[in-house]
């Protein structure tokens, strides 16, 4: 709780800076923040905390997946002086909402009962619903922030009525106590339905099919740096807590969600890799890869091993890195073109050789080719689903062959055109260029060294 207190006061301090010089400093207040709250992460948990356990325990797990979340936010806000350029009047209130979301992430990262895991899901939502229209004059943004709002309403009233369908049932709002009725009572209608009104619920908030429908154009119609953001930092909150809810408080009811699970999972891989297919637009073939990750990430509730908490955090840090990697490329270029089409990308290796590879790199990683960190998670949650659903796993294989075609366009768009479409006084800025050597880095050693990611994340 201490790094969640560290990470709120700096999102307070964040947003008041906006008084001073239009909030210029704000950037640099949430990195220092946000490295003060890492630093933190591994130190033990203070035992003044020990009184709200009930609610919000900081376990080793929880703390794992919140060093990952301040990591990547950490690499966002890097690139936010020159993605925020054009937001000089309010970039304090944009830095201070994504720092009150991680705020929300953390909650979801060690929550113990369903009330704490709503309070989450909704202090990471809300900052979102305002920052998916921050271009106000852009009416793209506009239309991305009210269906982000709608939905996300219509997701939180099916996430209510599913908690009032659990306590009506079991009587408790205890993860544990609810996990003991669940075993007690396999066959109560009222929880089984609770469970499954959750679980559409919470695939709404890490978009897995059929519930991804505003996915795509949230994605697009939002700034870029708020679409990486919430492609990994919202990912990532998403899926733990959609892995804790499962496999703590309703594994007594495995088989009766599991299927469910499985036939969204099978929609989600074959629909959003098809789609992205289609897409002639880089950005929102993105927000397609960005939904079928979400099917490659749920195979970790089949054939499950005391290492799937662990193969979780490491596909979700290297999927988080990658995006990082493609959406730092995206930025600078629709900066100059002020567009994201395939086109706008041609001939960027010729001005711009490392970002062009950092995202050719990154894109590599998400279609889990060999010596990426993205084969080596890949690798390891489908290793673990031969064990339970080896159909499921063709049908993620057949989605990975799918997704390299849509990554292929991009990456020839910026290596194999003979000429380059950006000037040659267009520079990228050094923060930038070394963000970009960071991610290349990360991702080819991980995927040589895959124990690595233990040993830096204290393990």
């Amino acid at each position: 709780m201490s790094v969640l207190i560290i990470v709120f006061l700096t999102a307070v301090i964040a947003l008041f800076s906006g008084v001073f010089e239009q909030g210029k400093f704000a950037r640099y207040i949430g990195i220092l923040g946000l490295i003060i709250a890492l630093y933190v992460s591994f130190m033990p948990e203070c035992s003044f905390f020990d009184h709200y356990k009930h609610m919000y325990e900081y376990s080793a797990n929880t703390a794992l997946f919140t060093k990952i979340s301040i990591v990547t936010t950490l690499l966002l806000f890097f690139l936010g002086g020159f993605a925020f350029s054009n937001h000089r009047s309010h970039q304090s209130e944009l830095y201070a909402l994504m720092l009150f979301a991680l705020c929300g992430g953390i909650v979801l990262f060690g929550y113990q009962n369903m009330v704490t895991m709503f309070l989450g899901i909704e202090i990471l939502s809300i900052p979102l619903y305002v920052m998916a229209g921050a271009n106000k004059t852009d009416l793209r943004s506009n239309e991305a922030s009210i269906k982000y709002f709608l939905m996300g309403a219509f997701a939180t009233g099916f996430l209510l009525f599913g908690i009032a369908f659990i306590y009506g049932s079991a009587g408790s709002f205890d993860l544990y106590k609810i996990h003991d009725f669940g075993v007690a009572n396999p066959g109560n209608v009222m929880f089984i339905l609770g469970v499954l009104l959750i679980l559409c619920a919470l695939a709404f908030k890490v978009a897995l099919a059929p519930f991804h429908m505003w996915s795509p154009d949230v994605y697009a119609g939002s700034p870029s740096l708020i679409t990486a953001f919430m492609a990994s930092v919202v990912k990532i909150s998403g899926f733990f807590a959609l892995f804790r809810l499962m496999t703590i408080g309703f594994a007594g009811v495995t088989h009766e969600w599991i299927n469910v699970l499985g036939v969204f999972l099978i929609i989600t891989l074959l629909l959003a890799n098809v789609m992205g297919l289609a897409q002639t637009n880089a950005k929102r073939m993105l927000a397609y890869s960005s939904v079928s990750h979400a099917g490659y990430i749920g195979l970790v509730f089949f054939g499950m091993t005391s290492l799937s908490t662990y193969n979780l955090a490491f596909y979700l840090f290297a999927y988080a890195l990658s995006t990082v990697g493609v959406f730092m490329c995206l930025i600078w270029v629709e900066k100059l073109k002020r567009e994201t089409s395939f086109g706008a990308f041609k001939g960027l290796a010729k001005t711009e050789p490392l970002l062009a590879t950092a995202a050719a790199i990154s894109m590599l990683s998400m279609a889990g080719v060999p010596l990426t960190a993205g084969f080596m998670g890949k690798f390891a949650l489908f290793s673990q689903a031969m064990n339970g659903a080896a159909f499921l796993v063709l049908v993620a294989v057949l989605g990975s062959a799918l997704s390299i075609a849509y990554y292929l366009r991009l990456i020839i768009a910026m290596f194999f055109f003979k000429e380059s479409t950006f000037k040659s006084s267009e520079k990228v800025t050094l923060t930038y260029n070394i963000v970009a050597v960071v991610i290349i880095a990360a991702i080819i050693i991980l995927g040589i060294f895959p124990d690595l990611f233990a040993s830096v994340f204290g393990l």
